[in-house]
């Protein structure tokens, strides 16, 4: 199994993004929730990268990319991940998208259904309503109550970010998940999502509802949904076993043609 890791420059910043797993697998595109980075998402490599080659990527300003001066929003994610793949050659490609990164993979699925092979994502909202219960939650954020409740992430931050500012990349993020514009949640593009698509949710998942996941797949009518029994929001974290299982028979269920498999 290789591993290779690198930046790339775009709009003024610097992408970092990691290559793990098997380089001749499928390539498997990894992208890890808000406030979060790509360590996050370690627990489901062991699941995952025998048989594919994981892309993990971490978001502007997340883990060790540098946050730049444009402004965060989904549609910026997006173009950001979609660079940094058309920089590397990465012609297509699976999604597995946790929360934020999940929302990026709905829109990257929608509109650029040519790359995408499988899209799975977990705990990912398709939609902010006005009566969402979260919006409270993210008005109500503050640097210092992440740092409280999430200390070795935030310390890991510190340690690997070369340009570290905590409150102004939550500020940031806040207005990512605040925004009802074209710039950020999917919402009716999900219905341009043509690929196979499995949305997990954890069954005590306080931020993305069972009722909303039901609207989802209501959008989507040939998606999968599970949801994960005994797990919150990162149900991946909870329950590495049966979310990495799932992930693995999914892709195994969808294998795309194999010219399609960019080798790097």
């Amino acid at each position: 199994m290789g591993s290779q890791q690198g930046y790339i420059e775009i709009n003024g910043t610097s992408l970092y993004y990691e290559f793990s797993g098997n380089p001749n697998g499928e390539p498997l595109v990894m992208l890890h929730g808000g406030l979060g980075s790509q360590h996050d998402l370690l627990p489901l490599h062991p699941y995952l990268a025998p048989d594919y080659h994981l892309i993990s990527i971490d978001f502007r300003g997340h883990g060790k990319s540098l946050l730049g001066d444009l402004p965060l929003s989904y549609l910026q994610y997006q173009q950001d991940i979609q660079y940094v793949l058309n920089s590397l050659g990465i012609e297509r490609y699976s999604i597995f998208g946790f929360s934020d990164g999940g929302i990026v993979g709905y829109r990257i699925a929608a509109q650029a259904p040519e790359k995408v092979s499988c899209l799975m994502t977990l705990g990912a909202h398709w939609r902010l309503a006005p009566d969402d219960p979260s919006i409270s939650i993210f008005n109500g954020l503050t640097a210092d109550f992440w740092a409280q409740r999430f200390a070795d992430d935030v310390a890991a931050y510190h340690a690997s970010n070369p340009e570290p500012d905590f409150p102004k990349l939550v500020d940031a993020v806040k207005n990512v998940w605040l925004d009802t514009t074209t710039s950020g949640y999917p919402f009716e593009l999900v219905k341009q999502i043509r690929c196979p698509t499995l949305f997990m949710r954890g069954d005590n998942d306080f931020l993305f509802s069972l009722d909303e996941a039901v609207s989802l797949k209501s959008q989507m009518a040939e998606a999968a949904f599970a949801n994960i029994p005994m797990t919150a929001h990162a149900a991946h974290q909870e329950s590495p076993e049966l979310v990495g299982n799932m992930l693995h028979r999914f892709l195994s269920q969808h294998k795309s043609d194999p010219t399609h498999a960019t080798s790097i």
